[in-house]
């Protein structure tokens, strides 16, 4: 069993990013006619969705900044391991096991946090961190793609997937640790203070 480094998960500021995706929510609903439209015309219940989409966009962006590094971590736990090393693993080795497989403490928590498909959030943030290093600016993407991201942000995640053979690994032999950034920073502080 080979215990990888913990992956951390950072929240990131955005004050009106709750509040969109609510309004984008019920403008799709409004617009499938499941809600009364009521004074809204339909162009600006387009554009709560696309707003919405967007901030959604870019919270996956965030989410694979986070994972990201944390692949790069274990790339280099396994290259300081000779057994590890020997057996090749790669970038979409890491990514497999996170999106498809983590160990079930990990789908626990990510549960108990209320996130119940992590498996396509954790995809699609991978997928958004193929195409962009920097958050793009909303004017920079088009509306089409903002609308329909999570398609374009699965491809993207299957594509860079199938870009090398890779060995698949799994809980049976590998084990990591889920912390959001200030429950990671207040287990630190306590094992530094019976130090």
């Amino acid at each position: 069993m080979w215990k990888l480094p913990p992956l951390i998960l950072h929240p990131f500021a955005d004050s009106g990013g709750p509040g969109k995706l609510v309004e984008s929510s019920r403008a799709t609903l409004m617009l499938q006619g499941l809600l009364p439209a009521g004074p809204h015309s339909h162009a600006e219940l387009e554009q709560r969705v696309i707003e919405g989409r967007y901030c959604e966009i870019r919270m996956l962006f965030y989410v694979g900044k986070d994972l990201e590094r944390w692949i790069e971590q274990c790339l280099e736990f396994a290259a300081s391991e000779d057994e590890l090393r020997r057996a090749e693993l790669k970038y979409q080795s890491f990514s497999d096991f996170l999106v498809r497989c983590p160990p079930a403490r990990v789908q626990a928590k990510l549960k108990q946090w209320g996130v119940a498909d992590y498996s396509s959030i954790f995809g699609r943030a991978l997928g958004m961190n193929a195409m962009f290093t920097e958050m793009p600016d909303r004017l920079v993407l088009s509306d089409q793609f903002i609308r329909n991201y999570y398609r374009y942000a699965d491809s993207l995640f299957e594509c860079r997937q199938s870009l090398a053979f890779f060995p698949r690994i799994g809980p049976a032999n590998f084990d990591f640790d889920l912390y959001a950034s200030g429950e990671y920073s207040r287990m630190l502080e306590r094992e530094w203070a019976e130090d």
